[in-house]
């Protein structure tokens, strides 16, 4: 019997999961956040469906926000923890944020970052 495993290298998640209440999209293009804003800061995810595997923490990957199924690139994070349910099969954890794409960034990323993947995004 075999397995099948996945490193990920994107954290993508719904403000219902814990992506940051703060970050606006529209608020951004007026005044563009930096990781400073959130410097010492500490995120929470929580219940992001399947088990996910990450390298072990601190880990960089990509941060997504996930608005209606659509994907919207906002830079890098830190991953300083990971929890499995495996008797709910979910995958919750901690983060920092250590880059935020400018707008411009946020334009261009999902085409350098996701080219091949069949993901939709804003």
């Amino acid at each position: 019997m075999g397995s099948f495993f996945e490193l990920n290298d994107t954290l993508q998640i719904t403000k219902e999961q814990g992506f940051p209440v703060e970050l606006n999209f529209e608020k951004h293009k007026e005044n563009s956040y930096t990781a400073k804003d959130f410097e010492g800061r500490v995120f929470e995810f929580k219940n992001k469906p399947g088990i996910r595997i990450y390298h072990m923490p601190p880990v960089r990957v990509f941060l997504a926000q996930n608005i209606d199924g659509k994907w919207l690139y906002w830079g890098l994070v830190h991953i300083v923890e990971i929890n499995h349910d495996y008797l709910d099969k979910t995958t919750s954890g901690r983060y920092q944020i250590e880059y935020i794409y400018t707008p411009e960034e946020m334009k261009k990323a999902h085409d350098l970052i996701d080219r091949n993947a069949k993901t939709n995004f804003l």
